[in-house]
């Protein structure tokens, strides 16, 4: 019997309080900031700010919370832009909207940072049950065509080197049951023609450090033909669809011709409209879905948003959530 899991991939918008104390705390301790050293009261706002997006998904009864990212200024990048061998450049665009971060550039070699399990751990004790906290991170390929390298001067050896970066990261992470690695430039800005092979196994190592089921989470667009057979031969639970934004048809033309994994995660809310689509709405998303897959049996299927949510009001982003818990339990 399949399992229906509400879910998100995590990255949130701060409380609006928080975007407020927070500007102002920083404005204080600029120069601290720089040196990547923040001070006890930015690190209680983040705290309290934590908790209450956790209580938002716990009230809302999501099978899975996530910390929330919310110190993630840089987005995807973060993990990148608070390491000590990497210098921040300018503001650049982040993919094709109106966000943007940091650019990382990597001048120094990329050892263990340790930051995201930190997060992770704080998440963990807010809500007391491992099994029900997710942990979000980006995945190999992305966070490499995010950044910008002066250190390894070549694409393959950047790569790994981002890849050995996020294996350590994981490996320090206390015990879950669920890891999203979220891969939008795979469909962005798709890798060439032995790239792909190299890519996917970049995922599979990340994958292997971990004993939590791992889901790969596209969005923006649709996985090319040629990638996601690449893609299939990565040792992952489940694939990540974006079905707002992305090509419905090749995606369901991907599942059918190519199978998919045990599990599958499903983006049917929009995670950058603030249209908030009602439980029906969902359900009806997820079965129009069902009944073009016929073939397959699923383990689990994630029912999420198609992207990050920190692009909308925290009152639109709280409503979603809670149009995805009530959808799963009406499946």
């Amino acid at each position: 019997m399949t399992d229906y899991v509400a879910t998100t991939p995590g990255l949130y918008p701060l409380p609006d309080w928080a975007k407020d104390d927070l500007s102002e705390l920083k404005g204080h301790q600029k120069e601290d900031l720089l040196t990547g050293e923040e001070g006890e009261d930015i690190e209680a706002a983040y705290e309290q700010a934590r908790g209450e997006v956790l209580d938002d998904q716990l009230t809302a009864e999501l099978d899975r919370v996530v910390e929330g990212q919310l110190r993630w200024d840089d987005q995807l990048a973060h993990p990148l832009t608070i390491h000590d061998a990497v210098e921040t450049g300018g503001i650049v665009r982040y993919y094709d909207n109106n966000n943007f971060y940091r650019d990382p550039q990597v001048v120094g070699e990329l050892d263990f940072s340790g930051d995201m399990a930190a997060e992770f751990e704080q998440a963990i004790a807010h809500v007391g049950d491992e099994s029900q906290v997710q942990a979000t991170l980006p995945g190999p390929y992305s966070l490499a065509q995010l950044a910008t390298d002066q250190y390894y001067n070549d694409e393959a050896e950047f790569l790994q080197a981002i890849t050995e970066f996020l294996v350590g990261e994981l490996t320090a992470f206390p015990d879950h049951d669920t890891v999203y690695l979220l891969e939008p430039s795979l469909v962005t800005d798709p890798p060439g023609d032995g790239e792909d092979a190299q890519v996917s196994e970049a995922i599979d190592t990340v994958a292997g450090a971990t004993d939590a089921d791992v889901i790969v989470q596209t969005y923006w667009d649709t996985l090319e033909e040629k990638m996601y057979a690449h893609l299939m031969d990565a040792d992952i639970n489940a694939v990540g669809f974006d079905f707002i934004a992305g090509d419905r048809e090749q995606a369901l033309y991907n599942i059918n011709e190519y199978g998919t994994k045990d599990s599958i995660a499903l983006g049917v809310v929009d995670g950058q409209n603030t249209l908030v689509e009602d439980a029906e709405t969902v359900t009806e998303r997820v079965s129009w879905i069902d009944e073009r897959v016929p073939n397959e049996e699923f383990e689990s299927v994630y029912v999420t948003s198609n992207t990050e949510l920190f692009y909308l009001p925290v009152n639109k982003y709280k409503s979603k959530l809670t149009a995805l818990a009530d959808a799963v339990e009406a499946l």
